[in-house]
């Protein structure tokens, strides 16, 4: 959707002058730079100048298993961040949020019932039907926001951080404190460089499930086609303070995240599981591409119906959520963080 709200807040991301016009004919005032490849759903709104680094996750192959088309409920670690997200960040009415690379746009759904207003930026158009019915979304980059300066009460970034360089996670944190308001709040979900003292009990569960998939019990090809490009820019706790404080930003909350239970859901039962149900779908003598992408969207179709399936699987992520409750203050690659915007 786009809403008047979305509209009031938008601005040209390269002179930030106030656009006007309908959603699919908007103009800037200042520099008179048009924006007409909006849909009815979102706006784009991409500075003109490109950037040379760019994720790898606008890419189709990633999203090859119809895993973004829709939204099913927030299960094992999506729980887990989404959880965090919720206990750090506390959306609720009055709030205007900002979901940076928000992919499909499932964790600003899971939240609407908050009462915050939210809005979803990526760089890709890979956002699920729900969110294109009940988000404002906008394509755009994150190092160049196309919204005004304290326009924003929070924003979340989650799984997005690792994809960016020291120089362009700086620019990144510059702009969202630009467009937060006075006290205003980020939530991140991402990861440094630093191992866990259980790094050799995360390997092993990838062993396990390489091994699954050479006894032909799993198929893994479609995560295979899924596209790396973390480039880490992080490399401590302490690193972070520096680069937050650069930005204009204290850490105020942080929690340590090894997924070793989730793991184990994620990289052996989950695909077990899931090359069970191809098999019934495959038309081939083994498990094809086609049968893998139509058994997971038959399971997310299951999950929205909260039967048997969905209920066994929110017993695992109540067991998956130890990873947190136990392991939390374990130093560890990945983390929670929230950042709040100085005054001044």
């Amino acid at each position: 959707m786009i809403s008047h709200r979305l509209l009031n807040i938008v601005r040209c991301p390269d002179c930030r002058g106030q656009l006007k016009g309908e959603p699919r004919q908007l103009a800037c005032e200042a520099c008179a730079r048009r924006f007409t490849e909006g849909t009815a759903d979102y706006l784009v709104l991409r500075p003109s100048s490109a950037y040379d680094e760019t994720t790898k996750f606008v890419e189709d192959s990633f999203h090859a298993d119809g895993r973004d088309e829709s939204v099913s409920p927030p299960l094992l670690s999506a729980a887990v961040r989404n959880r965090m997200l919720r206990g750090f960040l506390r959306p609720g009415p009055g709030d205007v949020v900002l979901d940076l690379g928000c992919g499909s746009g499932r964790f600003a759904v899971w939240n609407l019932e908050s009462g915050a207003h939210f809005i979803g930026i990526d760089t890709g158009t890979f956002f699920a039907a729900e969110s294109r019915a009940s988000l404002d979304l906008v394509v755009g980059e994150l190092r160049r926001l196309p919204f005004a300066e304290g326009s924003l009460t929070k924003a979340y970034a989650i799984d997005v951080v690792e994809h960016l360089s020291p120089e362009s996670l700086d620019a990144m944190l510059g702009e969202i404190n630009r467009v937060l308001a006075p006290g205003g709040s980020l939530f991140v979900y991402t990861h440094v460089m630093q191992l866990s003292p259980l790094a050799p009990v995360l390997a092993a569960i990838t062993g396990i499930s390489r091994a699954i998939e050479r006894a032909g019990l799993a198929d893994l090809t479609l995560d295979r086609l899924r596209p790396t490009d973390h480039l880490n820019p992080l490399a401590s706790r302490a690193q972070l303070d520096e680069v937050a404080a650069r930005a204009g930003f204290r850490v105020e909350r942080f929690r340590y995240y090894t997924p070793i239970l989730s793991r184990i859901a994620e990289s052996v039962f989950v695909p077990v599981a899931t090359h069970i149900f191809a098999r019934r779908k495959s038309t081939a003598a083994g498990v094809d591409t086609a049968a893998l992408r139509a058994a997971r969207l038959d399971a997310k179709r299951a999950l929205t119906r909260r039967g048997i399936m969905y209920r066994a699987l929110q017993v695992m992520t109540s067991i998956v959520m130890l990873d947190v409750r136990v392991l939390g203050r374990m130093r560890s690659g990945p983390f929670f963080a929230l950042l709040v915007k100085r005054s001044g």
